[in-house]
């Protein structure tokens, strides 16, 4: 009779535990695992770190010191094509606003060393104002219009994602007047995103 008594209390107690909800330490149901609950759960190997979705534990990112500009990219290209000789780490620290007077010059005879037969581009722009417009490394935004690096009319208005600025850039120094010089060097050879873009923020896929 007491076997009986205590094989109906077990079965009573099993199946009110399948009623039970596990519960954090503060008394919230938890729904999903992330790194910010302040608990060590899913493959986390520490509270809010490690695994395959959170920081590595123990990694503390140290702010303090003395920051320094490194690089300014503007527009892409610029300097990796035209500060490589003697310049790029001072044009990197340079303020936009001192970058003409400092640095067009020496844009220029990168320009003419580059491309020895250059005269105007697609935007009929000699070699001195070209270089005027690229040695000022801010992309420019217009308030009305179209948003474009280059379209074949504006120019610099803005950079759309689908905008391919390399291919841009290297119309704009190798080829000419009309476009059409120099066709080994005009295009990069990537004709597109391997990846098409979001339609939502941030747009751009996500990594390899």
């Amino acid at each position: 009779m007491k076997t009986l008594k205590y094989i109906t209390l077990f079965a009573a107690i099993s199946t009110s535990l399948l009623f039970v909800q596990c519960k954090d330490d503060d008394d919230n149901v938890i729904i999903q695992e992330t790194c910010t609950d302040g608990i060590m759960n899913g493959d986390e190997t520490g509270v809010d770190c490690g695994g395959t979705s959170c920081a590595p534990c123990g990694q503390v990112l140290d702010f303090s010191g003395t920051y320094r500009q490194e690089d300014q990219m503007g527009r892409p290209g610029i300097n990796t094509v035209f500060g490589t000789t003697g310049f790029k780490d001072s044009f990197n620290a340079t303020v936009p606003s001192a970058m003409q007077a400092a640095f067009q010059t020496k844009f220029q005879d990168k320009l003419l060393a580059l491309n020895a037969g250059y005269t105007t581009n697609a935007l009929g722009l000699d070699a001195a104002t070209f270089t005027t417009v690229l040695s000022n490394d801010v992309l420019w935004l217009g308030k009305t219009g179209i948003t474009t690096y280059f379209n074949g009319t504006e120019i610099l208005t803005g950079r759309a994602l689908s905008d391919d600025v390399i291919d841009v850039s290297l119309l704009l120094i190798f080829g000419g007047p009309d476009g059409t010089e120099n066709p080994g060097l005009t295009s990069d050879g990537v004709p597109s995103n391997d990846v098409a873009f979001s339609s939502s923020f941030p747009y751009l896929a996500g990594p390899f």
